[in-house]
């Protein structure tokens, strides 16, 4: 059996803010089989509806809220967040790619296999959020937008502490020249983030690293990465780079979330 301390990782500057709550799940500790074994939490992959509800009913245990306050979104690789003061009404989940509350209960969270999830809490404040930063939303101003909504219900963002969870690493992000020449030519101070790999002699991506220097421009006080990739944990996490090179026809998603208790 799976205990809850083997299904989710914690970051420690987050896990010191009095009265929250917060969790990186991993695959391990659900009721999913096969390709989604076990602990996937996306709806919209092709794992039974049910075992996905089971899921995410584990993950919200552990947090100590009820499956109908873990929120999560539809997410587009946007710089769309939504605030979130109440469980979504049934079929009227928001297309965005953050959330953030300032209502205790309410687990806001984000679905990842590659993307890089990031977890934010004012604790002074008492405000809290949840971003999906692929490497679009992060261009694009994820990071920053969330940010600026926290601050709206309070927040500041120098109090604000971020944590980076596992996401894709450079070494297994090949990018090609085509990508890197379009991201830079859109931002030039993003050229440190692109090394050449000696082997292939193309291009790899640092998502993690850049992601941390959105958070630097917005202003975060406080910025921790768990350094883990989620490709090459195949065993912990989900990846959907890996499950394309297995040739898989799907892949699960794992969930970020975190609740004011």
């Amino acid at each position: 059996m799976v205990t809850p301390d083997k299904m989710r990782l914690c970051a420690s500057s987050l896990a010191a803010i009095g009265g929250v709550a917060h969790g990186f799940f991993t695959r391990q500790g659900g009721v999913s089989t096969g390709i989604f074994a076990s602990l996937n939490c996306g709806p919209g992959s092709g794992d039974e509806a049910a075992n996905v509800r089971e899921n995410r009913a584990r993950v919200a245990e552990i947090l100590g809220t009820q499956p109908t306050h873990l929120l999560t979104v539809s997410q587009k690789h946007s710089a769309a967040v939504v605030t979130a003061k109440a469980p979504w009404a049934a079929g009227a989940i928001p297309e965005a790619d953050a959330i953030v509350t300032s209502t205790p209960g309410l687990a806001v969270g984000v679905l990842t296999a590659d993307c890089a999830p990031v977890l934010f809490c004012d604790g002074q404040a008492r405000v809290i959020g949840a971003a999906h930063a692929g490497w679009r939303g992060a261009l694009s101003g994820i990071i920053e937008a969330t940010v600026k909504e926290m601050q709206k219900l309070g927040a500041r963002p120098e109090r604000v502490v971020a944590a980076i969870g596992p996401a894709i690493s450079q070494k297994a992000y090949e990018v090609g020249a085509d990508y890197r020449d379009r991201f830079i030519a859109e931002e030039p101070e993003s050229a440190p983030f692109f090394a050449v790999d000696e082997g292939s002699g193309e291009p790899h991506f640092d998502l993690p690293g850049y992601v941390a220097e959105r958070l630097r421009r917005a202003g975060v006080g406080t910025i921790a990465d768990l350094g883990l990739c989620t490709y090459c944990g195949e065993s912990r996490l989900f990846s959907y780079r890996r499950s394309q090179h297995h040739g898989e026809r799907d892949y699960g998603r794992q969930i970020s979330a975190i609740v004011l208790t």
